[in-house]
């Protein structure tokens, strides 16, 4: 069985890029947290833009009919204005 030896040196020079990958590992984990939660909230700004979308769509599509039923009254009495004179 054959053994291998490093130097201090270089188990200090392991063991210094051993904790510079953990360190790294836990920044990029919170980093992917803040993401994470990014996202969330983006995605509830989202579903709640598209619901106060739909309902002004909606509100919108109602008052282009009102506006038509307006529009049509003032048009008949305009006629019966002009048929008077």
């Amino acid at each position: 069985m054959a053994t291998t030896t490093i130097s201090v040196d270089e188990f200090q020079a392991l063991e210094q890029r051993v904790l510079r990958t953990v360190e790294l590992i836990r920044s990029e984990r919170e980093a992917r947290a803040t993401a994470e939660a990014e996202v969330a909230a983006l995605k509830e700004l989202l579903d709640t833009a598209s619901a106060e979308n739909s309902q002004l769509t909606a509100e919108m599509h109602s008052l282009k009919s009102e506006r038509a039923q307006v529009k049509g009254r003032v048009d008949a009495m305009l006629k019966q204005l002009d048929e008077l004179v």
